[in-house]
């Protein structure tokens, strides 16, 4: 079931944040807005990544400030804004923290309302060095660009604006690729939900069924593990429906013969899983199938064994592609030498991605992937996915029939260890022999 991180933990990664700030810095990082869907129905709300990993708090129209001490004594101030309570709002919208209330529960030094923002601004910039806050944020650089204005304004008042902007997102997303202990043990349950989610859609899968029923199943199972909601939208994808890598129609029947590629992953507490499973949809792989089938899982072991600290990011697509391009090789769909091949990226029209992402909070997490122009190094702490695939369209030009509308993915999540690395998908059979007997154990 669900559980979410003790306070303390946001006040870590604000203390950790100030540390990383130079004296005389404010950071301001704000909520996510609310979205119409339609009319006068808002989508379903889901609090801004960077916001919620700072404050551990999830309602619209807030903001939090932090303030380095100018002396370079490391110290900082904090305050949220946030909505007041209000009985009548309340009744049609939900409950409210309140401001008297977020001090003590947000563990920040004050809290004032939402609505005296632009004299906050005023307040805490009036004299800071430098103002770092989200660059990409349209409306968050309209309120610091008022109150730089105003306070310049007043200058001869003794006001003074800020001399530097800078983005406090390249601050916080550094931060978020290395997980603390505790954010790896709320993925582990992200990861546990999702797999036996992905498990029951092996059991129930029929031909005749729907796309969109499959979807259904995994949504519920997730759901009544108490996941809030899903971490992206879910790919349910038969036959050669595959090959198109963000299929999210889900509207096709499942048939006999085909194999179903499902990419879905559940969000807990803001951290999310991200696996992908391909399957027989009648529960055995025809003989094509297993060929290309048995390269992936290949391509996925190969990728997966190189994870460790140190070793540089680009090696697990590096060690992915030579499997990949050495299967077809061996099967005839490419021809040539596998090193001549790999130099002329003849692999992509058959594997055209990378091999994975960050995971955290968001299922393309942040982090740069390069650092001066190299390529990043793993480090213990960081989560990526694993996720090589075969594509081959049914319309693809110059290959043998038996392989054509075969599309196949598989992925796993891997968290970089300090002795090589753990794998929070495992849980999920990966193998051709072992998916079939759980299908079959089914029904």
């Amino acid at each position: 079931m669900s559980q979410k991180l003790p306070q303390s933990e946001y006040l870590n990664r604000r203390q950790a944040l100030a540390q990383k700030l130079p004296a005389g810095a404010v950071a301001i990082i704000v909520a996510a807005p609310t979205m119409v869907r339609n009319g006068d129905v808002d989508h379903a709300y889901r609090q801004d990544s960077q916001f919620y990993y700072m404050t551990g708090f999830a309602e619209p129209e807030a903001a939090l400030l932090l303030r380095t001490a100018k002396d370079g004594s490391g110290d900082m101030e904090s305050l949220v804004l946030c909505r007041q309570r209000d009985p009548a709002k309340e009744v049609w919208d939900g409950r409210r923290l309140g401001v008297e209330a977020a001090p003590e529960a947000l563990q920040v030094n004050a809290a004032r309302a939402i609505d005296e923002l632009d004299a906050v601004l005023d307040e805490w910039l009036d004299g800071a060095e430098y103002a770092y806050y989200a660059l990409v944020r349209e409306d968050l650089s309209a309120w610091i660009g008022g109150s730089c204005q105003r306070l310049r304004a007043k200058q001869r008042q003794g006001a003074k604006a800020p001399s530097r902007l800078a983005d406090v997102d390249e601050v916080i997303n550094e931060m978020r690729l290395i997980k603390s202990p505790a954010e790896v043990e709320q993925m582990r349950l992200a990861c546990d939900i999702s797999a036996r989610a992905h498990q029951h859609l092996m059991r129930t899968s029929q031909p005749g069924m729907m796309e969109y029923q499959l979807e259904s199943h995994f949504t519920h199972a997730c759901r009544m593990e108490g996941s809030q909601r899903l971490a992206y939208g879910t790919i349910v994808a038969g036959g050669d429906n595959a090959n198109i890598l963000h299929y999210v129609d889900n509207d096709q029947p499942l048939n006999d013969g085909d194999l179903v590629l499902i990419d879905a992953g559940c969000e807990l507490d803001y951290y999310a899983a991200d696996i992908t499973r391909t399957f027989p949809v009648n529960g055995r792989f025809s003989e094509p199938q297993r060929k290309l089938y048995d390269i992936v899982v290949k391509a996925l072991d190969a990728a997966i064994a190189v994870v460790q600290d140190g070793v540089p990011v680009n090696a697990m697509q590096q060690a992915a592609v030579q499997v990949i391009t050495q299967g077809l090789v061996d099967l005839g769909i490419l021809k040539g030498d596998v090193e001549e091949l790999i130099k002329g990226e003849a692999y992509k029209p058959f594997y055209l991605h990378g091999v994975g992402h960050w995971l955290g909070m968001d299922v393309h997490d942040v982090g740069q992937y390069k650092v001066d122009g190299d390529w990043r190094q793993l480090r213990a702490g960081m989560v990526t996915t694993v996720e090589p695939g075969i594509y081959i369209a049914a319309d693809t030009v110059g290959v043998d029939e038996q392989w054509l509308g075969i599309g196949i993915r598989v992925e796993d999540n891997i968290l970089v260890t300090q002795d090589g690395h753990e794998n929070m998908t495992r849980h999920v059979p990966v193998q051709a022999d072992k998916i079939e007997s759980l299908m079959q154990s089914a029904n």
